[in-house]
């Protein structure tokens, strides 16, 4: 595995860790700012997807900037669609897996992880789904939408950067692993709280896997979709 992952995307080689940083600051400052703008009654999935939408177009624009397509950081077709379902299970299995670890290890620990200080409850984010199928099939696309372009940025666009950032190191990409997961958790709790932490698993998962499985986003999106859909089923049954 530890071979797997030393192998380094070449797509951004030619350039110095000056313009790196700098996309890496002007990305990571908009990804957190932008969060501080809500827009009045649309809800919390259209300000999410706002939020998210935002910080691709900072993205695509950066790497427009150094010559990169999401191509190059694995939105490509999958060269076995097969394989691809394989993989995305896998990856699934190993979330799944990892969370119900971090349940058990969680509640025998001599102190306490505290919850998620977020005030907005399911119901206030997603509205009450339970049993309500119809809004279920309304919101689900979103959803999926959001999975999407989480992969796209925390492990295709994030990771990359933060890979060759750290480039002068023989840690670069374990590095770039645990950044990328630590960012992901926090943005979405913004605290040190069980979710934060549960969050954070599921990037360290994700990110472990788009280095082992030869930087292709697509199993990352089709088992990030599949999580979020059954997290979402959970509501409503």
């Amino acid at each position: 595995m530890l071979a797997n992952l030393s192998i380094k995307s070449k797509v951004l080689k030619q350039y110095s860790y000056k313009d790196l940083l700098i996309d890496l600051v002007i990305y990571i400052s908009v990804m957190f700012l932008v969060r501080e703008i809500t827009i009045p009654d649309v809800g919390f999935i259209t300000n999410g997807l706002f939020y998210s939408f935002t910080t691709l177009i900072i993205a695509t624009w950066r790497m427009r900037v150094r010559g990169v397509t999401w191509k190059d950081l694995g939105l490509r077709k999958p060269k076995s669609f097969l394989k691809t379902l394989g993989v995305s299970a896998l990856i699934l299995v190993s979330v799944i897996v990892s969370i119900i670890l971090f349940e058990i290890v969680k509640d025998n620990l001599p102190f306490s992880i505290a919850a998620d200080s977020s005030s907005e409850s399911a119901v206030s984010k997603f509205g009450d789904l339970k049993g309500n199928w119809p809004h279920f099939f309304s919101i689900i696309f979103f959803i999926l939408i959001e999975s999407m372009l989480e992969e796209l940025l925390d492990r295709g666009f994030l990771m990359n950067w933060l890979e060759r950032l750290f480039s002068k190191t023989s840690l670069a990409t374990v590095l770039a692993i645990i950044f990328q997961a630590a960012i992901f958790g926090f943005r979405h709790s913004y605290d040190l709280s069980a979710r934060s932490i549960t969050v954070g698993i599921i990037g360290l998962i994700m990110g472990i896997a788009y280095m082992y499985f030869g930087r292709n986003l697509w199993p990352l999106i089709i088992a990030h979709c599949v999580l979020n859909s059954m997290s979402m089923l959970e509501r409503v049954l």
